[in-house]
C-alpha cells in the first residue's frame, strides 16, 4: 500500500495542475462575466445604502459635531471603494478563466495588484479625510 501512495500523490498532483490553468469555453465566460458583473453592481448598491445609512445617522447624533460625520462620511466611502474593487476584483478574475497556463496566471496576478491598489488607495483617501 505504502509503494502505491507516492505514485497517487503524484497523479493527483498532475490532475490539478492541469485543472487549474485550463481555460473555460466562451460561453461559460460570458456567463460566469455577467453573472460576477451583476453580484458587483449589487454589492456596490448595497454599500451605497448603507454609506447613505450610516452617514445620516452620524448626522443626526453629531450634536453639533462635524468629526463624527468625517468620520462616517469617511468610513462610508471606504466601504463603497472597497465593494467597487471587490467587483472589479471577481470580473477581471472571470474574465482570466478564458486564458490558459501562464496568460491565466499573469491575468489572475495583475487582477490581485489592481486590487491591492484600489483597496490601497481608498485606504489612503480614507485616511485623509480623517485629518
Amino acid at each position: 500500500m505504502q509503494r502505491l501512495l507516492l505514485p497517487m500523490i503524484g497523479i493527483l498532483a498532475t490532475a490539478l495542475a492541469c485543472g487549474c490553468n485550463s481555460a473555460k469555453s466562451p460561453a461559460a465566460v460570458a456567463a460566469d462575466v455577467a453573472a460576477a458583473r451583476q453580484q458587483a453592481s449589487t454589492e456596490v448598491t448595497d454599500a451605497r445604502k448603507d454609506a447613505a445609512k450610516n452617514v445620516d445617522s452620524a448626522a443626526a447624533n453629531a450634536d453639533g459635531s462635524s468629526k463624527d460625520l468625517n468620520v462616517a462620511s469617511a468610513r462610508a466611502a471606504y466601504d463603497v471603494a472597497v465593494a467597487q474593487a471587490d467587483g472589479d476584483h471577481s470580473v477581471a478574475i472571470q474574465q482570466c478563466s478564458a486564458l490558459t497556463g501562464e496568460a491565466q496566471k499573469s491575468c489572475k496576478e495583475r487582477a490581485d495588484a489592481r486590487d491591492d491598489q484600489a483597496k490601497t488607495q481608498a485606504n489612503v483617501t480614507r485616511l485623509s479625510k480623517l485629518q
